[in-house]
């Protein structure tokens, strides 16, 4: 019995040690704005056009992964568990499990912490994991008043029934419901996310110039970002008509404080800061990434963009939502015995211009840092000129389960062209949480 005793005990050591998490490759859609109508593709589609170039160019076959793992808020009726019908999809075969996960605007982060677990943990050595979010999508729904209708329409069985139940029909029957605002809405505090922006702008004084200033440079450096081929993680995607797409096409060019000065606010009439003008986009996209154990690097001989080195979660005041980051990445920080300056390069969603100003903000604020933080003092300050190097959310969309991991694979990107070592993404999550990622560069 002893004996027994003792090899479960070696066993359950062996498979808890902690294996490195290795990025090797990913690949993203163009992120194309909703413009008032479903877009050219469903989020399957949108998954499997840059899931199919990344596994093409691996070397290893598709079946050779462990599991796939997809974030998705709002995925289709005809996408239930959308994870495991990419992986059909794809090629990946059927004896390879697949997941959904959702966790509101962090669900693709979501799905790269899910799979850095399981190799972390010895469980899987090669996992595909993304998010993926087809907004323009969004059902329209009947109200329950209508719903209530239906089910008696369907069990009238006789004419003068069904001409009962006919005469109780009424206009408002047809109120529809709009699943993406209702989606962005929290329904605990009855705020919507622009409502929470603008509690943080009210919070740390944040002016419209400085939102409007801070949206108007997102686009010039996605615009500056398209010239120089710095998106090079983008897979060009075909429609049924045989329509091309190469690029993200929120970017405004001609974006200027002047002309976003006459934009009125959205969610706080008439007295607002927050407009449509410096807040993310509505907007489909996708991005996809393969995560590796040193033993799957060894066997394939694969390339390493960088190293996971660390995660983490935060939970805060729903309607404080946007300053999910700061809670997400102080304590990751700190336990990795890092401050903001030792981080090289920065991605923070850009849910709002106005809450990204505020998490700067909180970050430099000592009573913030002390009350809310636990600091002692102000936690420090982030160079501009490191944050969101290529745009953001503001100039080129946030389709919500698919963010956490654009992020994550851009910054990659980002480190790489700079020959930088270490890097931050992190975003605030609807709901009162943020999440955050430090990754790492391999050299050489």
């Amino acid at each position: 019995m002893a004996e027994t005793k003792s090899k479960k005990k070696t066993t359950r050591r062996t498979t808890t040690r902690k294996q490195p998490v290795y990025i090797v490759d990913g690949a993203r859609t163009p992120q194309l704005k909703a413009q008032n109508k479903p877009g050219p593709f469903n989020a399957a589609a949108l998954a499997v056009s840059c899931t199919r170039p990344l596994l093409a160019r691996q070397p290893f076959e598709p079946d050779e992964l462990d599991e796939v793992i997809v974030g998705c808020v709002m995925p289709g009726p005809d996408e239930a568990n959308i994870a495991r019908i990419l992986g059909l999809r794809t090629g990946v075969g059927i004896h390879v499990p697949a997941f959904t996960v959702q966790r509101n605007c962090a669900s693709g982060m979501q799905a790269l912490d899910s799979a850095a677990k399981d190799i972390r943990l010895g469980q899987a050595d090669l996992v595909l994991a993304g998010g993926v979010e087809a907004m323009s999508h969004a059902p329209v729904l009947f109200n329950e008043t209508m719903v209530t209708w239906l089910g008696a329409w369907m069990g009238a069985k006789t004419f003068g029934q069904r001409m009962k139940v006919l005469g109780q029909l009424r206009p408002g029957h047809f109120k529809p419901i709009i699943a993406l605002l209702r989606g962005l809405t929290d329904p605990v505090v009855g705020l919507s996310m622009g409502q929470t922006a603008e509690n943080l702008a009210y919070r740390f004084n944040i002016s419209r110039t400085e939102m409007d200033a801070f949206a108007v440079r997102s686009h010039q450096r996605l615009g500056e970002a398209q010239e120089a081929g710095y998106l090079e993680e983008i897979e060009a995607m075909y429609d049924t008509r045989g329509n091309v797409y190469l690029h993200d096409d929120g970017l405004r060019k001609d974006s200027s404080i002047e002309k976003l000065a006459k934009l009125r606010p959205v969610f706080d009439k008439p007295f607002g800061k927050v407009t449509a003008g410096n807040s993310a986009q509505i907007t489909d996209g996708a991005a996809m990434l393969i995560l590796a154990s040193e033993k799957a690097v060894e066997k394939h001989d694969l390339k390493v963009m960088g190293v996971m080195k660390d995660s983490n979660w935060a939970g805060l005041e729903p309607a404080q939502m946007g300053l999910g980051p700061v809670h997400a990445t102080t304590p990751m920080l700190k336990r990795n015995r890092l401050g903001l300056d030792d981080i090289d390069y920065w991605e923070i969603n850009e849910a709002f211009a106005g809450q990204v100003l505020a998490c700067l903000k909180a970050w430099e604020d000592p009573d913030y840092c002390k009350q809310e933080l636990k600091l002692r003092s102000a936690f420090g300050s982030i160079d501009q000129q490191r944050l969101n190097v290529d745009g953001g959310g503001v100039s080129l969309g946030h389709p919500v389960g698919a963010s956490g991991a654009r992020i994550v694979l851009h910054l990659l990107h980002v480190l790489e062209r700079n020959k930088a070592k270490r890097g931050v993404a992190t975003l605030c999550i609807g709901g009162g949480q943020g999440g955050a990622v430090l990754v790492e560069r391999m050299e050489g």
